[in-house]
C-alpha cells in the first residue's frame, strides 16, 4: 500500500520533506494547499505535485489523502492537526505540536476518538545517528550521565521572518531551542526543574535564550538557542567516564560521534540517510499497521510542558518546578 499524502502550506521546509518522500517508495505526495489557489497552483508545478488546493479545508475533503503533513506557522499547528484529525486524515505534524501543555494531551485523545494516527515532527529522532547515540549511552560509553549540553542557533535578519513574529509563536525556543529541549530529555527524561534567560528581539520573541535543567539522578543539562546568534549545532553528553559530542545532532547531514576519554577520541562513524524520509515512512508503517510511531502522547505532552515550564522562568525571573 503506497500511502498518499497531502501538504499543508507550501512552507520552506517542505522541500526538505518533499526530498525524503521522493526517495522512498512507500509513499506518494499527491496534494497542496495553500490559502490562495493561484499560489497552490504554482508551487505544485514547481514541485511536481498532482494537485492543488486553494484552501486549507478542500485539502482536507481530498478523498485521496491518507494523512496531511502540517507546516504552517507555530500558532496554527493545534488548530490544523485538531481540524485534520476530525476530517479523518492521519496528520504528521511539524515540530513544535504547541508551547501549552494543555493542547496537546486533547489533540491526542481526538486522534485517539478519530482511530487516527497524530505524530510531532522531530526528525532527527529517526536517524541512526541518534539511535546510535543512546545505544552508546546504555552500554556505559560515558559511565554515568552528568551532564547534556546542546546549542542550536543562527541568524535570522530578516524582519519579514516569522520566526519574529510573536502573533505566530516564533522564537528561538519554539524555532530552533525545541531541538534541544527534545535532545536533553532523550537522555535524561523528564526535567524535574529549570531556569532560563532569554534577549527579546523581532516583534517581541526570544532571539536567545539560555536555561539550565535538572533531570532525575542528579543529571543537569544546559542548553542555549539563538535567532540572533552565530550558526551552531551540538550536542554533547558528558559522564564520570567519558564524553559523547556531535557536531550535527540536529540536521544529521554528516552523522559522526566523537567518544572522548582522557587524551583520546573514537570517531564513530555513522551512514548519512534522509531524516525526513525516515519519518515519513515511519509514518506509513504505522499507518499500514506494520510498527508503532517513534513519538506519540508522552513525548509530545513532555515536550510541551518542558517548553512552557521554560517560557515561564525566562518571562518571570524564577526556578520553575516540575510535577
Amino acid at each position: 500500500m503506497v500511502v498518499k499524502w497531502g501538504i499543508m502550506s507550501t512552507a520552506r521546509i517542505n522541500s526538505l520533506f518533499l526530498t525524503g518522500a521522493r526517495a522512498s517508495a512507500d509513499l506518494e505526495v499527491v496534494a497542496v494547499a495553500s490559502r490562495e489557489l493561484a499560489s497552490a497552483e504554482r508551487y505544485a508545478r514547481e514541485q511536481g505535485i498532482d494537485r492543488a488546493h486553494g484552501s486549507y479545508e478542500a485539502l482536507l475533503a481530498d478523498p485521496d489523502i491518507d494523512v496531511v503533513y502540517i507546516s504552517l506557522p507555530n500558532s496554527l499547528h493545534v488548530e490544523w492537526t485538531v481540524r485534520a484529525l476530525e476530517a479523518g486524515k492521519h496528520v504528521l505534524c511539524e515540530k513544535p505540536l504547541s508551547r501549552r501543555a494543555a493542547q496537546v494531551g486533547p489533540a491526542f485523545d481526538i486522534a485517539e476518538r478519530e482511530g487516527m494516527l497524530l505524530m510531532e515532527a522531530f526528525m532527527y529522532r529517526h536517524n541512526p545517528q541518534t539511535r546510535r547515540l543512546v545505544e552508546l549511552i546504555a552500554a556505559g560509553a560515558v559511565g554515568r550521565v552528568r551532564l547534556i549540553r546542546a546549542a542550536f542557533s543562527f541568524v535570522a535578519d530578516d524582519d519579514a521572518n516569522i520566526r519574529l513574529r510573536a502573533a505566530l509563536d516564533g522564537g528561538a525556543l519554539m524555532d530552533v531551542g525545541c531541538y534541544c529541549v527534545s535532545g536533553t530529555r532523550l537522555i535524561g527524561g523528564e526535567p524535574q526543574r529549570v531556569s532560563a534567560e532569554q534577549a527579546v528581539g523581532g516583534d517581541g520573541v526570544d532571539v536567545a535564550f539560555a536555561a539550565t535543567m535538572r533531570f532525575p539522578d542528579d543529571v543537569l543539562a544546559q542548553f542555549d538557542a539563538g535567532l540572533a546568534l552565530a550558526t551552531r549545532d551540538e550536542l554533547e553528553v558528558v559522564g564520570d567516564a567519558g564524553a559523547l559530542f556531535l557536531d550535527d545532532p540536529w540536521h544529521c547531514r554528516k552523522p559522526l560521534i566523537e567518544l572522548r576519554r582522557d587524551d583520546r577520541v573514537e570517531r564513530i562513524e555513522i551512514e548519512a540517510v534522509d531524516s525526513y524520509r525516515l519519518e515519513a515512512e515511519n509514518m506509513c508503517a504505522a499507518i499500514r499497521g506494520e510498527a508503532p510511531l517513534l513519538l506519540g502522547r508522552a513525548d509530545a505532552v513532555g515536550q510541551a510542558r518542558t517548553i512552557e515550564a521554560l517560557y515561564d522562568a525566562a518571562e518571570n525571573g524564577r526556578t520553575v518546578t516540575l510535577g
